[in-house]
């Protein structure tokens, strides 16, 4: 009986200390970053392949794999998601730790071997945003920071409203950036700055166009990449 009830008051202990354990074995890096590309209906195919083209060449620049390495733990965790409809979310890479050139070399090719998952759809931001958020849990990985990044050619126009969200998202501690393609929305930039940035250091980049995009979302990684400045 005494051994029983000795079993039973450990118990208990025994299972905060397994979560300890599981939580201790996540990686740490610097940033766990979710791509989130624009596949609604909105987008033909040579868009959504300029989106991809743009991406794998910013994991293949010498700056931003300088960037990863300037880290503290000079690393980061990466994963790409489609998104387009309230029902159509999907996620193309899993989470890919990143801290050589070659792991980047390695992450950009895959990313150029994905096929179109979502071929069309409405443009629901705000799902988007709250299934990348869910991306982040149990992902194997403790970033110091947590970012969405979002490219989008359209108004949120589908589900959940934007702003109910956005504050739900960031309320988990998660930065949410974007990259307004401003090639049919003039003044999408300011929308997004309005209703959907928002965290620390969060920004928004516009791009005149996809092909503009291959440029910009260069930018917008090593902005993100490289840590906010303290305040």
């Amino acid at each position: 009986m005494r051994t029983l009830l000795l079993a039973l008051v450990l118990a208990p202990v025994l299972v905060v200390v397994a979560g300890w354990g599981t939580r201790a074995r996540a990686e740490p890096v610097d940033l766990e970053l979710v791509l989130a590309v624009d596949s609604s209906a909105s987008v033909d195919y040579i868009e959504f392949n300029l989106q991809l083209e743009g991406l794998a060449y910013a994991f293949r620049d010498p700056d931003l794999i300088a960037a990863i390495g300037n880290g503290q733990y000079g690393a980061i965790a990466v994963t790409l998601m489609e998104w387009a409809s309230t029902d159509r979310q999907q996620r193309v890479l899993p989470w890919t730790r990143i801290a050589s050139a070659a792991d980047a070399a390695a992450f950009a090719d895959r990313i150029d071997r994905s096929p179109r998952q979502i071929q069309t759809g409405a443009t629901s931001i705000s799902s988007a945003i709250r299934f990348a958020e869910r991306l982040f849990a149990d992902n194997g990985f403790e970033g110091t920071r947590r970012t969405i990044d979002l490219s989008g050619d359209g108004y949120n126009n589908q589900g959940e409203a934007l702003a109910a969200a956005r504050a739900a998202v960031l309320a988990s501690g998660i930065t949410i950036n974007a990259l307004a393609i401003e090639n049919q929305v003039l003044g999408l930039g300011d929308y997004f700055e309005d209703q959907l940035i928002g965290g620390v250091g969060a920004f928004v980049i516009r791009a005149d166009s996809y092909r503009d995009y291959l440029g910009k979302i260069r930018r917008k990684l090593l902005r993100e990449i490289q840590a906010p400045p303290m305040s």
